[in-house]
């Protein structure tokens, strides 16, 4: 180790900044975020800089010297010139401040990090100057895994910091702070629902039982997304990371799951057209039994748990049960399909409006839509679940006005390795399913949109297979 990490705190401090330009003005807005005194010292400002720190710094006009930086807790300087950088160093070192010279570790006492600033929780990561871009990579990293919440969460653990030592002896304080961080109350905190983690940790401390922090579990409804990994949320991978139990349908690919926690409890329950092998009113009893055993539960479903995905009934189940119970939404499928295909859902020519619409009815009949409205609107609509009824849909627009030359696309496992994009005519969308050997999972796009998906058409299938024959 090569240097010493330390914070300083600069609260009501003055800091020194020397330069006229953005390295500066970068520096300065650290400073100021830390809650020092900005001081300047420059002549020719850059009148950006000067109107963005006017009434919020001071302007030392004074030739520089020791006595200039005296009493300032640090030292930036952003001058171009080496010999200029070299003397201002000087002079703060004189006035026994501690200086960070920009891009010159050489000339400088302490390195500025990078920095992921979530209030009560700072990290800073160092290169020693050598890799300034690998810090900023490695800074990306972390914040993109770093909850947005974690710095309330570390607030609200320091408002219990007395109670609890009021209230638990030594040894069972740490086992208490341990299963707080890794248990359903610190994930309501990053869910936002910090008053009702307050009253239920008060509760546990009037009773001192430590060990009872994880007593009330919790339940997430997840959205996975229409299928690429990296398509997850940040918020979906970190509450993955951090279940105790996952309860997956069959739209969860293994490398979604693959990027959960490693001994998390995983439960397929999966439904198919005519297989529900777990019925929904057993997932639900399942959720709650486990939040009520204290366990972090996720319920991860492709795409959005909220269109067409049953995620209703279950927010209704746990919330009726007594349960906290937050939903993470994801992209769902139509979106997906739309980018994978190179197609808008909506195009200020061709479409102004979009309606999501299931092809499957709670019985396997047809579904009880609106079809003239459907058939009849010059907008984009798109069929979840639509495969198996594909030709009786079509049918059914033909029949109340859609033109059969409406262009519509099929797409199959959107945004993964097995992706399949078909295109034709409305007139027909159950032969180009059926040619195109489409199974599923896939959506039915229906309108002028789909003509600019970048899809297989209808007769090149049909010359493929005339050739292969």
């Amino acid at each position: 180790m090569q240097s010493f990490p330390a914070f300083h705190i600069l609260s009501a401090r003055r800091v020194i900044v020397a330069g006229a330009g953005e390295a500066a003005a970068r520096k300065a807005r650290l400073a100021a975020a830390a809650g020092a005194k900005v001081v300047f010292i420059a002549s020719g400002l850059d009148p950006h800089l000067t109107a963005e720190w006017s009434g919020r710094a001071e302007f030392d006009a004074r030739a520089p010297s020791a006595a200039v930086f005296a009493g300032a807790a640090l030292a930036f300087i952003a001058v171009d010139a080496h010999d200029e950088a070299a003397a201002l160093a000087r002079y703060a070192k004189a006035a026994g401040v501690p200086v960070n010279v920009v891009d010159r570790p050489d000339l400088s006492d302490f390195l500025t990090p990078s920095i992921v600033d979530r209030g009560e929780v700072l990290v800073a990561i160092s290169t020693g100057g050598a890799a300034p871009v690998l810090g900023r990579r490695l800074r990306e990293r972390i914040e993109a895994i770093l909850p947005q919440n974690i710095g309330a969460l570390a607030a609200f653990a320091r408002s219990f910091r007395d109670a609890a030592a009021a209230r638990l002896a030594p040894e069972r304080r740490r086992a208490f702070w341990e299963n707080f961080f890794d248990g359903p109350l610190a994930s309501r905190v990053l869910a936002g629902d910090e008053i009702g983690a307050r009253n239920e940790l008060v509760e546990y401390l009037n009773r001192s039982q430590a060990s009872a922090v994880a007593a009330s579990g919790v339940v997430h409804l997840v959205g996975a997304g229409p299928g690429d990994p990296e398509l997850l949320t940040l918020k979906a991978l970190r509450l993955l990371q951090s279940a105790d139990v996952i309860f997956h349908d069959r739209l969860v690919s293994d490398k979604i799951l693959d990027l959960a926690r490693r001994d998390a409890l995983r439960f397929y329950v999966g439904k198919a057209k005519g297989d529900h092998s777990v019925p929904q009113e057993d997932i639900e009893r399942r959720l709650i039994e486990f939040a009520r055993d204290g366990k972090i539960v996720v319920r991860l479903k492709g795409g959005d748990p909220f269109i067409f995905g049953r995620g209703g009934e279950e927010l209704d189940a746990v919330r009726s049960a007594g349960i906290p119970v937050f939903v993470t939404p994801g992209i769902t499928a139509a979106t997906g399909c739309a980018a994978a295909a190179g197609m808008p859902l909506t195009h200020r020519e061709l479409s102004q409006a979009v309606t999501f619409i299931t092809g499957h009815a709670k019985d396997d009949g047809e579904p009880e839509l609106n079809w003239r409205a459907l058939a009849t609107l010059a907008h984009t609509l798109v069929v979840y679940m639509g495969v198996g009824k594909a030709a009786s849909i079509a049918g059914r627009l033909i029949e109340h006005g859609r033109a059969g030359a409406t262009p519509v696309a099929v797409i199959e496992k959107a945004t993964t390795a097995q992706q399949k994009i078909l295109k034709g005519r409305l007139s027909d969308l159950g032969v180009l399913v059926r040619a195109g050997g489409i199974e599923g999972p896939a959506l039915l796009v229906i309108g002028e949109v789909a003509a600019k998906a970048d899809g297989v058409l209808l007769e090149q299938l049909e010359l493929a297979e005339r050739r292969a024959a």
